[in-house]
């Protein structure tokens, strides 16, 4: 797989949430808001990427018997460094973020890039690894969010959207919201693939006669 494919593969064919359907608590949790979204995926994206390149580098180094702790040890530690980053610089989304921040370390999509990525590939694959996979979850929480948020409250970023008039449906922003927002985009994906899944087959099959006319 070329670098620019192992990139990609984590925002598009292998996007955590959307495709994957990994890391759903904190992505049905804090995304009531787009700041909330963007600023956990930055701190996903932070953690996932120390992560990789610490085991990426010490994955010959590591027993075997003792991988996972050892994994959870270094996740745990960025995400701590990472805790008290946010809390010295940004209280107000520390606030916000809670008890998700530490929950991170737990994060099946961080130990799972760890365990069937990174500790089995080089250096610059483990980066491009993470680099991907980290704005493909971004990229979800930013989007169900941004539904959310507007549907929701009226606004995006805080700011309002709409005029006085707008009447706004609660229910996004409360836990309900998250699982209809998130329904409806994957109801939306499972349906654009269908569509070229059938016309791959349409394609073929007219190839196929094709070739028989021909023969």
């Amino acid at each position: 797989m070329s670098l620019w494919k192992e990139f990609t593969k984590g925002v598009l064919r292998e996007n955590p949430l959307f495709v994957l359907v990994l890391g759903m608590c904190p992505s049905l949790a804090i995304t009531t808001s787009v700041a909330n979204g963007i600023g956990m995926g930055v701190a996903f994206t932070g953690v996932l990427l120390a992560s990789n390149i610490v085991i990426s580098m010490l994955r010959k180094v590591i027993p075997n018997s003792i991988r996972i702790p050892s994994y959870i040890v270094i996740i745990a530690t960025f995400v701590t460094m990472v805790e008290m980053l946010l809390h010295a610089y940004s209280p107000a989304l520390f606030k916000s973020l809670g008890v998700f921040i530490p929950l991170i370390v737990v994060n099946c999509i961080i130990l799972g890039r760890a365990e069937a990525f990174a500790s089995k590939n080089g250096l610059t694959r483990s980066i491009l690894d993470a680099l991907g996979m980290g704005l493909g979850f971004t990229f979800a929480l930013v989007t169900i969010s941004t539904f959310r948020e507007v549907l929701g409250a009226g606004t995006f970023l805080g700011m309002p959207v709409f005029g006085d008039s707008f009447q706004s449906a609660l229910i996004m922003i409360l836990p309900p919201g998250a699982f209809i927002t998130l329904g409806c985009i994957l109801a939306f994906i499972n349906k654009m693939q269908s569509m070229k899944a059938a016309k791959r087959t349409m394609v073929g099959q007219q190839v196929a006669q094709q070739q028989l006319s021909s023969n």
